[in-house]
């Protein structure tokens, strides 16, 4: 990686892993300018996942998508914005051991979220039902 001020190669000084979100955290150094700053490595899911629907079709998965339709069930929550980013995060990680092939069913997808939804919030859950 080029660093963010310079643009010279870095080096990797510490590096840890977060299991539960599936990201690296680093931390690097850019000799030339002796700058220090912290990354994180995630994979693409976009490029990594599809969801098929009972049509045949076959999209590219976008977190931003789960993201908003959770959001859109949670608009009466104060801290609607935080709670569909974590909520998002949970659906994701449940995901990933059925992920295995690449392609995920959007009806499984659909029971993921109102599982997690039925856990915080029942009414989002419910809203979030009649509209999937």
């Amino acid at each position: 990686m080029v660093c963010i001020y310079c643009s010279g190669k870095t080096s990797v000084i510490n590096s840890r892993s977060k299991k539960k979100l599936n990201q690296t955290w680093r931390r690097r150094l850019c000799p030339n300018c002796k700058a220090v700053f912290s990354t994180l490595e995630q994979p693409i899911l976009s490029q990594t996942w599809s969801v098929k629907y009972p049509s045949g079709k076959i999209t590219e998965f976008t977190r931003e998508k789960l993201f908003l339709s959770i959001y859109e069930s949670l608009k009466h929550r104060q801290s609607s914005i935080q709670d569909a980013k974590n909520l998002a995060d949970t659906v994701i990680i449940r995901l990933r051991p059925i992920a295995k092939t690449g392609i995920i069913d959007s009806r499984v997808i659909r029971d993921v979220v109102i599982v997690s939804l039925s856990r915080f919030d029942k009414a989002a859950s419910t809203h979030y039902d009649s509209f999937h």
